[in-house]
């Protein structure tokens, strides 16, 4: 039975370190996405001649 904690902790480390994965690269990604984003709204449009307005 001196096994469980053992286990216990084990999972946990795994578990809240996966999450911490995650929530680092989802935050990382909306960073991106909002700079991406930004800069494509200053960039000047593209027009093609008889494209409707």
């Amino acid at each position: 039975m001196d096994w469980v904690p053992i286990v216990f902790i084990v999972f946990k480390v795994a578990v809240f370190g996966t999450g911490m994965f995650f929530a680092i690269k989802w935050h990382y990604d909306q960073g991106k996405k909002e700079k991406n984003e930004a800069s494509r709204s200053q960039m000047p449009v593209e027009r093609t001649l008889g494209a409707p307005e």
